[in-house]
């Protein structure tokens, strides 16, 4: 067995002599550049590419009902070119192409891309698969990079240039012997990140030259990043020289196909977009070889929260998801940008404040100015419920957040920060994310203390200017009744345990809430109580069909919480 197969646990030329190993991508010089000075304000035109390069990543490729699932989706969202298929390589492809066909299943506005080697048998078989179509794309390519060219196919630069412009030469003619179809041809110097940048000039020009490429019938000349190898600047400066350097760049649309083998094809695509491309290949989501291609939901979304219309919905992108990850049998990842289950999930207190704030001073038909979310969820489908969710790490704007979002409670600041302290300590208890309906109940059981006062029942009279309260409660397992009166009734309570029981607390805050949903009771009461004494403050709610129960059971229970926390009942 070789040694260089098998690497020591220690390698010194990581640590410290890479460049011993390692060579820049070639690079172009372009002190001019103007690229960095543009803005993007217009979409490009995307082609998916998943039924393709994103099939043939997957561990097992689709097969033609899952293909035809997956083609029917990205006709939903809006693409107009969608690569379908390698129909020269495979019975599966080349009859998926034949159906989507002769069954009727491209749109109008559809046009289907197909790819081919330099091969005449295989370009022949190409076009008999294309057989019938209204619009196609043929895409040839072939491979330039130095390393390919030396150690893969033992080709000169004359004999890669000539298999590129012979084989363009073929494709023309058969697209001419077939005028029923409007043929739309293409060419990517496969590699072209890793090529000469001259060169891939070279055999571009000569290829766009066979091709008869004029303004009214335009060649796709596609710049793949087959392989990542350079930082996003420098992709985008081998794109902006050869768009100033191409010979027919009027008859030339120009195209990329960014990988993400250094985890930066969005911003590369970006960059190529703004150094003078006008088309970007990709796969939803990302899929393909090694680490994948660039995923056009994140480029198209990246456009739309800068305010420009990127002609793709994802309006429904749960839909969406689900569907790529039945087809592909890959899962979305939860932090995914955009599409992720998580993505617009604060568990961080600090965040869930600042995102309820934002909620609460946001203007309908103003600018989306949300803290911490780049997007309104509800744009891509999505409802507010998720946005804040409660774990160990959550603080006092989160906890608030979910119980006005699920039950339509806006709880006082003051309980905000002392049940903030009750859910902090049950979520590192149990280790686990807190759900509404649970928050829901620990706020009940935590503030309708009942193991030491219960309110039996109650009656009030008016009495004119004032109100008269009879309270019957259970104390420590003891029937005991009060009674008091007061301006209201929240004042006559307070004066019955006063006076009944000995009991010195006052209201410092009421507030009443009608409930919007979680419970059969139509309305919640929250007091805020003092003891003569004693600093601080304790909190009471109070849950009933009738608001006058619920205000009396609020002030009952709020005094309860100080014996709960060491009052005697009997002073």
């Amino acid at each position: 067995m070789r040694a260089d197969l098998h690497p020591t646990r220690k390698n010194t030329t990581m640590l410290n002599h890479p460049q011993a190993k390692y060579r820049p991508a070639p690079a172009v010089q372009l002190t001019d550049r103007r690229w960095p000075s543009c803005t993007l304000d217009a979409a490009p035109v995307w082609m998916s590419t998943d039924l393709r390069d994103g099939n043939q990543a997957l561990f097992e490729p689709m097969d033609a009902q899952r293909k035809m699932r997956f083609f029917k989706t990205l006709v939903d969202v809006g693409l107009k070119e969608i690569e379908v298929s390698f129909p020269s390589a495979s019975q599966t492809d080349f009859d998926f192409t034949r159906e989507l066909i002769t069954g009727g299943h491209i749109p109008d506005d559809v046009t289907i891309e197909v790819i081919t080697q330099a091969r005449e048998s295989l370009i022949r078989r190409t076009f008999e698969a294309l057989s019938g179509a209204r619009r196609a794309i043929v895409h040839l390519y072939n491979a330039t990079a130095p390393v390919w060219r030396r150690d893969v196919f033992g080709f000169s630069r004359d004999e890669v240039r000539r298999l590129a412009v012979d084989h363009m030469r073929l494709i023309r003619q058969l697209a001419d012997e077939h005028p029923q179809t409007e043929w739309v041809l293409q060419y990517s110097p496969e590699t072209f990140s890793a090529t000469e940048p001259e060169f891939a000039l070279e055999v571009c020009n000569a290829v766009v030259e066979a091709a008869r490429a004029t303004r009214e019938r335009p060649v796709i000349v596609n710049l793949p990043s087959t392989v990542e190898v350079s930082m996003p600047n420098v992709y985008a400066d081998s794109i902006e020289w050869m768009h100033r350097h191409l010979a027919r760049r009027d008859a030339i649309i120009l195209s990329v196909h960014p990988h993400n083998d250094r985890g930066t094809a969005v911003a590369a695509a970006e960059l190529a977009l703004l150094a003078g491309a006008e088309r970007v290949e990709g796969c939803l989501f990302g899929n393909g070889e090694r680490t994948g291609n660039v995923d056009l939901v994140t480029l198209a979304l990246n456009l739309y929260t800068q305010g420009v219309s990127p002609g793709l919905d994802f309006s429904d992108i749960d839909r969406v998801v689900r569907v790529v990850e039945q087809c592909n049998r890959l899962p979305v990842h939860p932090r995914h940008p955009y599409a992720g289950d998580l993505v617009y999930t604060a568990f961080s207190g600090s965040h869930q404040d600042a995102i309820r704030k934002g909620f609460a001073v946001r203007r309908e038909d103003g600018p989306w100015e949300v803290p911490y979310l780049p997007i309104d969820p509800a744009d891509l489908g999505r409802s507010y419920a998720s946005v804040i969710r409660v774990n160990s790490q959550s603080g006092k704007g989160g906890v608030a957040w979910m119980l006005e979002a699920a039950y339509g409670i806006s709880l006082p600041r003051r309980m905000q920060i002392d049940f903030s302290q009750v859910v902090q300590k049950r979520a590192d208890e149990s280790g686990q994310e807190l759900a509404a309906d649970a928050l829901w109940g620990l706020w009940l059981r935590s503030y309708q203390p009942q193991s030491r006062v219960r309110v039996e029942r109650h009656r009030v009279q008016d009495d004119g200017a004032m109100q008269r309260v009879e309270l019957v409660l259970e104390v420590d397992a003891q029937r005991r009744t009060v009674h008091g009166a007061g301006r209201g009734p929240i004042e006559a309570a307070v004066s019955a345990l006063r006076e009944g029981l000995g009991w010195p607390v006052d209201v410092v805050h009421f507030e009443e809430h009608g409930l919007s949903g979680g419970s059969d009771a139509q309305a919640v009461a929250i007091v805020e109580t003092a003891w003569a004494g004693r600093s601080g403050s304790r909190f009471g709610v109070g849950l009933h069909e009738n608001t006058l129960s619920s205000a009396l059971a609020a002030v009952v229970h709020s005094a309860a919480a100080w014996l709960e926390a060491g009052e005697p009942a009997h002073p």
